[in-house]
């Protein structure tokens, strides 16, 4: 019997193991819902563009992305073409995923009155709730709506999207505990919805980018810092997230908390008109950050300000949320953000103010080109203790004559301005309070908005106000360096009508197959792919004489694709035919199409993933590594800055041969007066023209030939 016993008790510890092993290996499923949007209806090469397909080609093989996305369809169970009414919403439930993405689409925005929107919400909840019976542990995250805008159709608007449908989505995630996250704000350029309806590649790649960050965001588990503040709070929705108001020290104060705790819990801090241009604020919620205020009005960071705000930070620090936040004042608000800085400077992992007022004699104080505003000069004259105007004229406890304090604290600042800024001039704030810091060996950066007065502030997309507050803090995604395929389908990229980059990837694939063994390949963006090689699909090659006389009597090829980034790059070699095909020299240059979104550092790293992984699994190749060719017309353009920058880093690891050339390719290609040679440039600063293809060829030629030998 004991026998008996026993032979159970293993049997029963095998399943379990077995069970567990399976569950161990079972990957991460992701169901996409939605409409027209995720379908990627309307994209060039849906199948390999649409953002589910995209996001999985992303994910390791722990992750699985499936897509149920159906043209046209709306959460209106009544509606025109419910997608409670599809197969795929059957198939979706049944796929029991862990991690569910509903995008509620614009089927559903012309509802007719009030009570149709109050359907809808009830709709949305039904649908939500259904995911949860199907998977109860399942993760659930709303893709707002991204509006759409017809001006010659009365069918799809923007105004109903934004006013009406958004709203609702945003507070049935709040009634339900639903994450939400925001892609309208992301899609600002023409190029990414062309027709304005629709969603071109490079849209969905953003929303892949931005729905990665949610896949991938970790979680502090259990953190509820409500419970913590004994005070009498009322709870309000705060676009979709839970908001205490209560008052602390007679002071009307927030606190919004994320959905999913970031690790660490950071947070930041609203210095002054809450709510006002809250893209920035719901862009750090979505990634895990507290949004806190302390109403600090009209105190126009005086002592008592900075004491009450010590107070409020001693209370959030001590219950739970990071040693340092991340701070935010626009216009007013820059004069309390800074001030507090100054004063606390171990507490601070950023600044970032918006048309700041950094001199009170310049505005209320009226000593510049903007007349005095009586009230606020009233205001704080009192707030300051001064009887006289002459008394208050000698002010100096701004933050432009305190410099040195607030440099002291080390944390790098942003400040985001409107050029024709008539009442918090420019000149008179931002531009000497931006030389004095930089004069100190400060972290500051500034962003122009040509032609912009005072309002609106902050940008339409918060992205690099979000990017500069992540990046201080260690949060940023690199996406330089994580392996993706390209989206870039326009024919002016330089390629054959119709030929998107999937068909320019799969073409350079089946010649390396074909041009075994291969000697030479160039590896790279647009620049490389005007070597031209005997690529079928490419219908400019202006280097392709001087390459092709170079490289003559050796079998050679070019790799180029025309938009490609860090990334793109290092997704090729890892997914096509460049090991098989084992050139015994490739030239690498990449990194110029990463300048306007990513950092130096950034891009630096993405570069290196991809020279290490070329070393690592082609041995016998021989890499010579340039990353992006000189860039900027001028010395002092900002594309010029960021390549010497990547330079700079690339430097420290790259081999000593790459470094000599990179030197003698910055001698060939830039002028004694610091302008690149216009012989050898087209007008945008980038591309080669044929003359500079032989400057390029001349310089590179002996390494590549000699490597041959």
């Amino acid at each position: 019997m004991k026998n008996i016993f026993f032979r159970l008790s293993m049997l029963l510890c095998l399943l379990l193991s077995h069970a567990f092993i399976a569950r161990a290996q079972h990957p991460v499923k992701i169901a996409c819902i939605g409409s027209s949007y995720t379908y990627a209806e309307g994209t060039a090469n849906r199948e390999k563009n649409a953002y589910p397909a995209q996001l999985q080609t992303m994910l390791s093989d722990k992750y699985e992305v499936k897509n149920f996305g159906v043209a046209g369809a709306g959460i209106l169970k009544a509606g025109h073409l419910p997608y409670w009414k599809t197969t795929a919403y059957k198939d979706a439930l049944q796929y029991a995923a862990d991690l569910v993405v509903i995008e509620p689409g614009i089927a559903d925005t012309q509802s007719p009155d009030n009570q149709g929107l109050q359907q809808y919400a009830i709709d949305l909840k039904d649908l939500i709730s259904s995911f949860r019976v199907a998977n109860p542990d399942a993760r659930i995250v709303l893709l707002l709506t991204i509006p759409a805008d017809m001006p010659d159709s009365s069918a799809v608007t923007e105004k109903p999207i934004r006013q009406q449908v958004l709203q609702k989505i945003q507070q049935t995630a709040y009634e339900t505990g639903t994450e939400v996250v925001n892609v309208d704000m992301l899609l600002s350029k023409e190029s990414m919805m062309p027709d304005r309806v629709h969603i071109s590649p490079l849209g969905t790649a953003i929303i892949t980018r931005r729905l990665y960050e949610v896949v991938q965001q970790p979680v502090q588990k259990g953190f509820d810092i409500f419970p913590k503040l004994n005070y009498n709070k009322t709870y309000a929705s705060f676009y979709g997230y839970k908001m205490a108001t209560f008052t602390f020290n007679n002071r009307e104060c927030k606190v919004v908390q994320p959905h999913r705790v970031m690790p660490g819990q950071p947070w930041i801090w609203r210095a002054r008109f809450w709510g006002h241009e809250p893209q920035t604020d719901i862009a750090l919620l979505e990634r895990g950050y507290h949004v806190v205020y302390c109403d600090a009005s009209e105190l126009f960071g005086n002592k008592e300000a900075i004491s009450l705000w010590n107070k409020y930070y001693d209370l959030l620090h001590k219950n739970g949320l990071a040693k340092k936040a991340a701070m935010e004042g626009m216009s007013r608000g820059g004069i309390y953000v800074y001030n507090w800085a100054a004063a606390n400077p171990d507490k601070v992992s950023s600044v970032y103010v918006d048309n700041p007022v950094l001199d009170l004699l310049s505005w209320p104080g009226g000593t510049g080109t903007h007349k005095r505003a009586p009230a606020e000069w009233a205001q704080f004259k009192a707030d300051y203790g001064f009887t006289t105007d002459e008394a208050a004229l000698q002010f100096k406890g701004s933050p432009l004559y305190n410099i040195p304090a607030i440099v002291k604290g080390g944390y790098p600042m942003l400040h985001v301005v409107g050029d024709a800024d008539d009442l918090v001039p420019v000149a008179e704030n931002t531009a000497p309070f931006e030389k004095a810091v930089k004069a100190a060996g400060g972290d500051i950066t500034v962003i122009h908005k040509p032609g912009m007065g005072h309002h609106p502030h902050s940008l339409p997309n918060p992205k690099p106000i979000v990017d500069f507050i992540l990046t201080a803090a260690g949060h940023k995604t690199n996406f330089a360096a994580i392996a993706t395929p390209g989206v870039e389908y326009r024919s002016a990229a330089g390629w054959s009508d119709g030929k998107d980059w999937w068909g320019q990837n799969e073409d350079i694939n089946n010649l390396l197959e074909a041009a075994q063994p291969l000697d030479i390949l160039m590896l790279g963006n647009s620049i490389t792919q005007g070597t031209g090689g005997h690529r079928h699909f490419v219908t400019s090659k202006p280097g392709f004489a001087v390459f092709d006389s170079l490289y003559h009597g050796h079998s050679w090829e070019s790799a180029g694709i025309s938009g490609d980034r860090t990334q793109h790059v290092l997704w090729r070699v890892q997914h096509g035919s460049y090991v098989k095909a084992a050139p015994k020299v490739l030239v690498l240059t990449i990194g110029v199409n990463n300048f306007d979104d990513d950092s130096a550092p950034e891009i630096a790293a993405g570069i290196k993933e991809s020279y290490q992984w070329l070393v690592k699994n082609m041995p016998k190749t021989k890499v010579i590594l340039l990353g992006p060719l000189p860039a900027g017309l001028t010395a002092d353009h900002y594309k010029r800055i960021k390549y010497q920058q990547v330079q700079a880093v690339l430097a420290k690891t790259a081999p000593e041969e790459s470094r000599n050339l990179v030197k003698k390719l910055a001698a060939a290609m830039i002028l004694d007066n610091g302008d690149l040679n216009p012989k050898y440039y087209r007008n945008d600063g980038i591309h080669l023209a044929k003359e500079g293809y032989a400057a390029w060829a001349a310089v590179i030629g002996p390494a590549v030939l000699g490597a041959l030998k």
